[in-house]
């Protein structure tokens, strides 16, 4: 700015400068002339008078070489010429100067040398006998003035500029000097120019809008960050080069990176041959989706390409852990093949008795057996149907009310039930306790308890025992199943409540178990926020206990 500045008060100040010098020069120039062209008429009026008076002999004693006179006849001849000879001289009748003398008494004119150099001033008088009588002198033109005066001109040229010089650079730092002060932040506080006014309230205005939209784009990012940031997706914002444009601690995480790899390459990032094929697919093909393990857990990396007008500006890539849907997913094909396998088992025995009876392959005294023996498997098909269901309704979290429930009244009561069964065992069954009241679905309790004790007394020795304590304490109630059973080896402790799961697949079969009764306690436990501990050595028996946490206010107990 201060260049052009003062590039701009040199050019006026030689603008005025070479005007300057073109109109002195031109009024010196006028004023030498009429100076010349008023000596020119004086000293015409003079030989007027002495030719009036002494003729040729005036003009014959003259010796001015400064001035030219020359004596013209009426008709236009040349009488007489101080400087060349009259009588070889032309006829001057056409002669501007003399012809307007004849008819005015006075004539003036100026004739150029061919040159442009030099020019001739031609001033007329007609005397009283007719003839005229001329003066002329040889004047220089302008431009042999200017050139006479180069040197003056050319000093005083670069005096002007160099102080020009001086000057525009002082003016144009002095004129800069407040628009380098002014505070663009506070517009309106800047003491400087009133013509800047307007800018600068312009100015304010934009600086107004702008924090306003950085005040939206703020709360928007903060608001994606803080969407982001609880999310248990792993969200990875890529540029169309790859450079990671956000990525939130869940990604962080999953690809083992810091907050600082914002802006590096996603590739030198995460190094997986697998990952950076499908972003790259994705940035082709628009959409690419990849699992990975990584710690023991299962993703679903999803990928997608963001244009904008036609034009590819980025990617999202989307981590879902997926571990337990994998696990539940591999749980369910599992469950099924075993549902098939453990339907298929009692229907092809029913079918087989079935088809002897039918075909007369059967005895009549073995009529009995058979009989009971498809009854058995039927009801073990039903008790299985039954299990599944009330496992397909835990799964599905089917609503159930949740209402004051006596532990030990449901724990005597469904004792009472499994009691022919113990017996049948030579079993000792005992109850301790006291009543206490919990907020729970007595449903589930009866189910927990029923399959607690009845794997109890299953899997037991005969003439063994099976304890049920119930108790509570401060914030929370237990009920606890002791046997003395066969115990369960360290190595199968861990997935005995998994569907289906037998450790003794022969003696399971053999006391009709369908292998859910665990699979429903622990979903059971689940549905009712408690927990499981269980204890358990080979050969000694097993204690499970159910632990129910609860709010003082919902529990009420019986000394």
């Amino acid at each position: 700015m201060t260049k052009k500045i003062f590039k701009s008060i040199m050019v006026v100040a030689g603008a005025v400068l070479i005007a300057s010098l073109v109109i002195i020069m031109g009024c010196l120039y006028s004023y030498f002339s009429n100076v010349q062209g008023k000596q020119l008429e004086d000293e015409l009026s003079l030989a007027a008078i002495a030719v009036e008076k002494d003729g040729r002999n005036y003009l014959e004693e003259l010796q001015s070489r400064e001035y030219r006179l020359t004596w013209v006849a009426e008709n236009g001849d040349v009488i007489y010429d101080t400087q060349s000879d009259g009588e070889s001289m032309e006829n001057h009748a056409d002669r501007e100067e003399i012809q307007e003398a004849l008819r005015n008494k006075e004539g003036k004119s100026s004739r150029y040398s061919t040159t442009l150099l030099e020019k001739t001033l031609y001033c007329a008088r007609r005397l009283n006998d007719g003839s005229v009588l001329r003066i002329s002198v040889s004047s220089v033109t302008i431009w042999v003035l200017v050139l006479g005066m180069i040197q003056p001109i050319l000093i005083v040229v670069v005096v002007t500029l160099i102080l020009s010089g001086v000057l525009a650079s002082r003016i144009s730092k002095h004129i800069m000097e407040p628009l380098n002060r002014l505070d663009l932040e506070k517009p309106l506080e800047n003491d400087t120019y009133e013509e800047l006014a307007p800018l600068l309230n312009r100015i304010n205005k934009q600086h107004k809008q702008i924090d306003m939209q950085l005040s939206e784009l703020q709360r928007k990012n903060d608001e994606f960050a803080q969407i982001t940031y609880g999310m248990t997706e792993g969200l990875v914002l890529l540029n169309e080069k790859n450079i990671i444009l956000n990525i939130n601690p869940a990604a962080l995480k999953l690809f083992h990176t810091k907050c600082s790899s914002i802006g590096k390459d996603f590739l030198t990032v995460e190094r997986s041959h697998n990952v950076s094929h499908a972003i790259q697919d994705a940035f082709s093909s628009g959409h690419s989706e990849i699992r990975i393990e990584r710690e023991g857990k299962e993703y679903q990396i999803h990928v997608n390409r963001i244009e904008s007008n036609g034009i590819v500006i980025g990617a999202v890539v989307l981590a879902f852990d997926i571990t337990e849907a994998a696990f539940a997913e591999r749980n369910r094909r599992e469950f099924t093949a075993n549902v098939s396998h453990e339907l298929k088992t009692p229907l092809q025995s029913i079918m087989g008795s079935a088809e002897l009876m039918e075909n007369g392959l059967v005895k009549s005294e073995d009529m009995t057996r058979f009989v009971g023996h498809i009854r058995t498997e039927a009801g073990r098909l039903v008790t299985l149907i039954d299990d599944i269901i009330r496992l397909s309704q835990l799964d599905e979290g089917c609503d159930m009310p949740f209402e004051n429930v006596d532990l030990y009244e449901v724990a005597s009561e469904v004792m009472a039930g499994l009691a022919d069964i113990a017996a049948a065992k030579d079993i000792e069954v005992a109850l301790t306790g006291k009543k206490v009241y919990i907020k729970s679905v007595r449903r589930l309790l009866t189910e927990i308890i029923f399959n607690l004790c009845d794997n109890a007394i299953k899997y037991n020795k005969n003439g063994g025992t099976v304890e049920v304590a119930i108790s509570s304490q401060e914030n929370s109630a237990s009920i606890t199943v002791k046997d003395s059973g066969i115990g369960i080896p360290p190595e199968h402790q861990a997935r005995i409540f998994e569907r289906f799961y037998r450790v003794d697949k022969s003696r399971s079969k053999e006391s009709g178990g369908t292998g859910l009764g665990l699979s429903i306690v622990k979903h059971a436990v689940q549905y009712l926020n408690g927990k499981i501990e269980l204890q358990s050595s080979l050969g000694q028996g097993t204690v499970i206990q159910i632990i129910f946490q609860q709010d003082k206010s919902d529990m009420v107990q019986f000394s």
